[in-house]
């Protein structure tokens, strides 16, 4: 089925299209759509990049792809499958991250476009920077569920991907993912923490026994609650506390003793903690030899539900967690140290099934192994349709770039719900860039709050350049006329200075440090404010447009940020529209996509940059702009 343009298209853009040469970054959901619709529209040259191999959750989206093709590469399978259309296009599939140091900014030179399709915030980012440092065109795009985004972005033309802050999620403590979970999300995350803690990555801020730190639990807490009783000389009560993998590999990983540890004898320490349970309902530990009676319904399926969509009784999630355990031990004989992954069924079997105890115990509505596994997996279910919407759109920008309009070119929101006139698509002028911009201002500057007493260099590295402020191999030196090297992304180089404390350089208030990012041709100056002590939970804060938190009722989504224009509104006509309530998963707090819950519609003007097809994680605010006054790019779609 080869594509033919001519008669379609103009006679000089059919050329532009045919003669540029475009990089496709992703090929996923929005990736299999665009590919397939660039290849239709007379594209030539192409080269597509992805690190992912095709899972047979994709086959009901990714129509590129078939059952025979799980395992393999997406970016070469997309390939042939799109050379079917015409065979005459040069296509080049890399299995590659898009972060590997080999795509430079000489890389991303080559093309005329480049069209993004990603999954992650910190992909997003760093092309994002590649293409200001090449000069090159960006169409950015995202997907979740029923909403979608495409915009441009263009060196000093247009803002930047991060121009502006995206929300902060609503964050949970680790004290009530411990002590005092109320919701379904707290006990998923509990069980999330759990399998690290016995086979993945231990980390002490996902401890999952009982915070005798809760300001709430002052006290004698526990000291009556498992003295002198103890059925066992392994549990709580009858040793010294180790850490949770050395406890359950002391036991041989025992089904019976490690239910009794997490599910009995750390349930009545907890109820010691008598300050917790003034104003709230106390959990009831479970028996292992008197478990509640077998539940009818669990066993019948009387309403049709597939198998994953049927709650399991609480002898049904003692069974799996006991064969989980089984299947993970080995899985951890054999290979090491595991990460969780929703979609190895041992590992979604053992965090479905300690949830769901834990929601018994603490009289939370248990949840389907479905369920679980969308929050778990911080999924909120892709539609096929609004991928295949977005991937056009992309295209129609792309071809007003190439045509030399980039003044037409607009961010385009696809609602879940038609505006005031009926339109599903709103197109809106684009932003110029934010001159305060700490990426693409002439000068890039910020200002971070710490404490350089107690802030390590490895802290610095980590959780300040490449979290929050998304470097990849950051060189960091002082500013006090030494050119003293902090950092240095050369393996080895400065690897003693991890531990040292920023104090040790003589950082202090005042000080300024500049921060080179090689890969990204990217430097960046950081001002260092001295700050004592912060709130709970927080280590140090970026201080400029700060962004506020969202309501678990409100839920602003950062990964489809929309525009609408509202109904009923009286600000403008402007209003937002449901999305799904998310929390973060930072360490000790969460990030999960609860698809059950719909938000209330709140007034705003505009929401920035959408995320992901299938994970959305944010932790930046929101701004305004005003919307376009013309509808010469509207596409509408009668309801």
């Amino acid at each position: 089925m080869a594509a033919s343009v001519r008669g379609i298209l103009p006679d000089d853009t059919a050329e532009m299209v045919s003669a540029c040469k475009v990089l496709v970054v992703g090929a996923g959901g929005i990736g299999c759509e665009l590919l397939k619709n660039l290849v239709l529209t007379g594209f030539t040259d192409i080269v597509v990049i992805d690190l992912d191999t095709i899972d047979v959750s994709n086959l009901n989206r990714q129509f590129l792809f078939q059952k025979k093709h799980v395992g393999k590469s997406k970016a070469q399978v997309a390939k042939e499958s799109a050379l079917k259309f015409n065979p005459n296009v040069r296509i080049d599939a890399k299995h590659d991250s898009i972060m590997n140091p080999d795509f430079s900014a000489a890389f991303f030179k080559q093309f005329t476009l480049v069209m993004n399709a990603l999954d992650n915030r910190a992909a997003r980012n760093h092309v994002n920077r590649m293409c200001l440092a090449a000069d090159v065109p960006l169409v950015e795009s995202g997907t979740a569920g029923y909403l979608g985004q495409v915009t441009v972005i263009k060196k000093t033309v247009t803002e930047c991907y991060e121009c502006h802050p995206k929300p902060v999620q609503k964050t949970f403590p680790g004290c009530t993912i411990r002590n005092t979970p109320s919701e379904p999300v707290h006990c998923i995350v509990w069980a999330k923490h759990l399998f690290n803690q016995l086979f993945g990555e231990e980390d002490p801020d996902q401890d999952v026994s009982p915070d005798t730190a809760d300001p709430e639990a002052a006290g004698d807490a526990g000291k009556a609650a498992l003295e002198g009783k103890s059925n066992d000389s392994n549990s709580v009560g009858g040793i010294a506390r180790v850490s949770t993998r050395a406890w359950a590999e002391s036991t041989d990983y025992n089904s019976e003793k490690l239910f009794r540890k997490l599910f009995h004898d750390d349930i009545k320490y907890l109820l010691s903690m008598d300050k917790l349970w003034k104003k709230r309902k106390p959990p009831t530990p479970l028996n292992w030899d008197q478990l509640p009676p077998e539940e009818p319904s669990s066993t019948t399926n009387s309403n049709g539900a597939i198998k994953d969509q049927r709650v399991w009784d609480v002898r049904e999630c003692v069974d799996k967690f006991t064969d989980s355990l089984a299947n993970l031990k080995q899985q951890y004989k054999d290979q090491g140290e595991l990460t969780w992954d929703k979609d190895n069924p041992a590992a979604m079997d053992f965090v479905t099934a300690a949830a769901n105890i834990r929601c018994q115990i603490f009289g939370i509505a248990r949840k389907s192994r479905f369920k679980i596994k969308s929050m778990a997996g911080n999924i909120i279910p892709a539609i096929a349709t609004t991928n295949a919407v977005i991937a056009g759109i992309m295209v129609m920008e792309a071809l007003k770039i190439l045509s030399g309009h980039l003044d037409k070119c607009k961010t385009v929101y696809l609602n879940k719900i038609p505006n005031a006139r009926k339109k599903f698509l709103v197109p809106c002028n684009i932003e110029k860039p934010n001159p305060k911009c700490y990426v693409c201002s002439s000068k890039p500057e910020v200002t971070v709050q710490l404490n350089c007493a107690t802030f390590t260099i490895k802290m610095f590295e980590e959780k300040v350049l490449k979290s929050y402020l998304g470097m990849v191999a950051p060189d960091v030196e002082v500013e006090d006329g030494k050119g003293t090297i902090l950092i240095s992304s050369e393996e080895g180089e400065t690897e003693d200075n991890n531990d040292k404390f920023l104090s040790d350089f003589s950082i202090k208030h005042s000080s300024r440090l500049k921060a080179d990012d090689f890969l990204q041709n990217y430097t960046l100056v950081i001002n260092i404010e001295q700050c004592d002590s912060f709130e709970e939970e927080v280590d140090f804060k970026v201080v400029g447009e700060k962004p506020r938190p969202i309501s678990e009722k409100e839920s602003v989504s950062s990964s489809v940020d929309e525009k609408g224009e509202g109904s009923s509104q009286s600000s403008g006509n402007k209003t937002s529209h449901p999305e799904p309530s998310m929390i973060v998963d930072d360490e000790d707090d969460i990030m999960v996509i609860d698809v059950d819950q719909e938000a209330q519609p709140s007034v705003s003007k505009k929401r920035k940059h959408s995320d992901d097809i299938d994970v959305i994680a944010s932790k930046k605010s929101k701004v305004t702009s005003q919307t376009s006054n013309g509808d010469d790019d509207t596409l509408i779609i009668d309801p």
